[in-house]
């Protein structure tokens, strides 16, 4: 596995929430790194993505409560969730892009109740 998602559960509306992304084995680097959600019958949607040099862009639907972040060092990527809403509910998944290719994680489970 070269990224491996962490940090979903349960959470009630207007809580917080951080996802983790390791990464490993052929992915060298996590300067370009993002975020997609699928909520069930829905079709995979962007969150937010971090860039080589530093700027980040977010969806407006988290924009102002989601924030990304990134550990080159440890390579480790970041999802700081706030003011989560239920229709925040959803399977989070971590995307790398690196030497000119996408690598996915596996996918962490966010529940919001209302």
């Amino acid at each position: 596995v070269q990224l491996q998602a962490s940090g979903g559960g349960l959470v009630q509306a207007g809580g917080s929430l951080r996802l983790s992304c390791q990464a490993s084995g052929f992915i060298s680097s996590v300067n370009y790194m993002s975020w997609y959600r699928q909520a069930p019958g829905k079709e995979r949607e962007w969150v937010a993505r971090i860039i080589p040099s530093g700027e980040a862009n977010y969806a407006d639907s988290v924009k102002g409560r989601f924030t990304i972040s990134r550990d080159i060092r440890k390579k480790m990527a970041y999802l700081q969730m706030a003011d989560l809403k239920p229709e925040d509910t959803a399977v989070y998944y971590c995307k790398a892009y690196n030497r000119g290719a996408d690598y996915w994680g596996q996918g962490t489970q966010v529940t919001v109740s209302s």
